[in-house]
């Protein structure tokens, strides 16, 4: 298991380079480097242990992976092959798919590492990847878009490496664990470079205009995978040094509700649906133990509903109420939405359920506001006319019959989730959702102000949120 651990990190970088020199083999190779890695994470569902490995020695690369890395290595895969079914009668050129092999191959390797220096450089890599695969239309906005999403994760990963630093002096180690002994300031400095990774709380707010201004398929890949890449260290070291898992609930609960505020007053289809990524990872670092698993679920129904938004014949929420759409798509669009907002029979029940069983008790009322939030904001998807006809790309039914039978296969990991008490609930949340949408949301027009998602108080907040990071890990 360790060689093919070895050869499973070092196969996406090498076929992305493959590629270049046998480009008609492009899609080809990408949906086989989703195939090798979804086949890798059933492999570690299988394992009676967890693998650790020590690449150099002591003060080197460690790797640690389990069942919690399989979900989101799971994750990763069915969307990258998703995206590659979606663009595969497109004009697409070998360039994108080197990237998209190279994204998907950094943030596995982010998903494998638990020392500071080689997730360092995973998300460096990842981030180069994102950008380009953003800026990839050429356009000045994508281009701008791209450029700005870079600036601000390089300032933030500059944060973590100074924390990774102090880490090491105080510890003599670049492992998580050592994070028990060091000084608030590391704990503050890696934190902040994460959350900016991840799009968590305020400092996620670059988020909304990256996904929702890129390409269909580079979206569904940000926000199914790719944020993921800075959220799982979170999670991971909440698990591996257990002091520090009352602070990354504390910002699971901020993001989830700031999300899902947004999200409830958006017009915008695709902002309306970067939103709810800033919100659902809220859910994901609220319950750290049970994270992995709906991580892959809102991986799949993310992705699903981005390039079901995508085929929609506008943008605009208000024009699609005037504007009927096609019926299969309307269907698509409604079973994303039931998963999304906790419906049974969608994986997005058992993994709702699941994180609300595993919440502190000052978590529960928040939580239960933002999943009545979410009911709210995909109403507006479920609620729209159907009856038009319109063309798809090609490879569009077979995407999204790859994530939609996913959350249907997904009821399997929490099947013991179908009691009468637990279906009650989120039917109930739901109920309430629509009635607060059709008596009050859908006649309201409020703009949220889009001052924080400028770039410069983006970078601005940083500096705010790192203050606020180092006021809470003294007290």
């Amino acid at each position: 298991m360790n060689s093919l651990t070895i050869v499973w990190i070092a196969l996406p970088f090498f076929l992305g380079f493959v590629v270049y020199l046998i480009p008609r083999l492009d899609r080809y190779l990408a949906l086989a480097t989703g195939l090798a890695s979804a086949t890798y994470a059933l492999l570690l569902f299988l394992a009676a242990s967890p693998l650790r490995l020590q690449l150099l020695d002591q003060f080197g690369v460690t790797l640690l992976l389990d069942s919690l890395s399989g979900y989101f290595i799971l994750t990763n895969a069915l969307v990258t092959m998703a995206v590659v079914l979606y663009c595969w009668s497109s004009d697409k050129t070998a360039f994108f798919y080197a990237q998209l092999i190279i994204l998907h191959g950094s943030v596995n390797a982010a998903f494998a590492c638990t020392d500071f220096i080689s997730l360092y450089v995973a998300l460096e890599v990842s981030g180069i990847a994102a950008s380009l695969l953003i800026a990839y239309p050429r356009t000045d906005r994508s281009i701008w878009v791209a450029l700005r999403y870079l600036f601000v994760s390089n300032t933030a990963m500059l944060f973590y490496l100074v924390g990774a630093v102090l880490v090491y002096q105080s510890s003599h180690t670049f492992s998580f664990v050592g994070l028990r002994q060091a000084p608030p300031e590391a704990l503050a400095l890696i934190f902040m470079g994460l959350l900016v990774k991840g799009g968590v709380f305020v400092s996620g707010l670059w988020l909304p205009l990256t996904h929702s201004e890129s390409e269909t398929p580079v979206s569904a890949m940000l926000s199914g995978a790719v944020v993921k890449a800075g959220v799982y260290p979170l999670v991971r070291a909440a698990l591996e040094v257990e002091e520090l898992d009352p602070l990354i609930r504390s910002f699971g609960v901020g993001t989830a509700l700031l999300g899902v505020a947004y999200a409830v007053f958006e017009k915008d289809t695709k902002r309306m649906l970067a939103f709810h990524t800033v919100s659902q990872l809220g859910f994901i670092l609220a319950a750290p133990e049970v994270g992995g698993f709906y991580a892959l679920t809102h991986g799949l129904v993310k992705s699903a509903l981005f390039l079901i938004a995508g085929s929609l014949p506008s943008r605009s929420l208000k024009d699609l109420q005037h504007q009927p759409i096609d019926a299969r798509i309307w269907l698509a669009l409604a079973v994303a939405s039931f998963s999304i907002s906790g419906f049974p029979l969608l994986s997005g029940f058992g993994a709702k359920v699941l994180t609300m069983q595993s919440l502190a008790s000052w978590q529960v009322i928040a939580m239960n506001l933002a999943a009545l939030g979410t009911a709210i904001s995909f109403a507006k998807f479920i609620f729209l006319p159907s009856g038009g006809e319109q063309a798809v790309k090609p490879g569009f039914w077979l995407a999204l019959g790859l994530l939609l039978g996913g959350l249907v296969a997904a009821n399997l990991v929490y099947i013991e989730a179908y009691t009468v008490a637990n279906i009650i609930k989120p039917l109930a949340i739901i109920a309430a959702g629509w009635l607060l949408y059709w008596l009050l949301f859908r006649r309201l027009t409020v703009k949220l102000p889009r001052l924080l998602e400028q770039f410069d108080h983006l970078i601005g907040v940083m500096s705010l949120s790192l203050v606020l990071l180092f006021w809470m890990v003294l007290a």
